[in-house]
């Protein structure tokens, strides 16, 4: 699912250097539930947005399900990323005057499905995550954990190959962190392939597999079972 070779991302601000990737090759296998660990600097996050075709890298490659990505442009970069990842972020990235059913909606917009099938794919997301009797409800309206749910719902109707959670208890108390965390097992039990970024060991070992990053290079790898 995932083929990463000797990538390296570098910014440059002013005349100083910063390399937040060092030549990481890594390789996550389509099933597999990954947890990508470090603490905050330690370059997790711009992994996070390599896998995620946020941004491309300095040098090196990547492939995602046998697509060579890491030279594509911006357009090219957005239709993979409509069409192959289902996003769960931290801060739930949900727009505040659309109701949870049209924030499930949006990525089929940009998949260009049509009204009625759209409609049919978000309001069966909704069910699934539990929402189905709050689908005309705006984010204000529902608790941190529902919205964590709405973002679930969101990342799964378009049935991406993978799903990339970042920080996805983060902003949640204890209980909608444990609930949004047994979502993404079930998620992983249909067949899905997740990616876990966190700073928490205790979340990153509910994984299969630890991939623990610092200073922009991986110093550990380790599976589970």
């Amino acid at each position: 699912m995932i083929e990463i070779f000797e990538m390296s991302k570098i910014y440059r601000i002013g005349n100083v250097e910063v390399r937040a990737l060092n030549n990481i090759s890594l390789e996550i296998k389509e099933g597999e539930f990954t947890a990508i660990v470090g603490p905050s600097g330690s370059g997790k996050s711009t992994l996070m947005n390599m896998i995620g075709c946020l941004d491309t890298p300095t040098s090196g490659r990547y492939k995602l399900d046998e697509i060579e990505v890491s030279r594509m442009n911006d357009e090219e970069l957005a239709n993979i990323r409509n069409f192959k990842i289902g996003f769960i972020f931290q801060g739930f990235n949900l727009l505040q005057k659309l109701t949870a059913i049209e924030n499930v909606e949006l990525p089929l917009i940009y998949q260009g499905v049509g009204t009625k099938e759209r409609l049919e794919k978000s309001i069966k997301a909704l069910e699934m995550v539990g929402l189905g009797e709050r689908i005309h409800h705006r984010p204000n309206e529902l608790s941190g954990g529902q919205q964590q749910r709405v973002a679930i719902a969101r990342a799964l109707v378009g049935n991406p190959p993978l799903i990339l959670a970042d920080e996805p208890t983060g902003n949640l108390d204890t209980k909608s962190g444990t609930e949004v965390m047994r979502m993404l097992h079930e998620i992983h039990a249909k067949g899905s392939t997740i990616v876990l970024i966190t700073h928490d060991n205790e979340i990153a070992k509910q994984a299969n597999r630890t991939v623990r990053i610092q200073d922009g290079e991986i110093i550990e790898d380790r599976k589970v079972g």
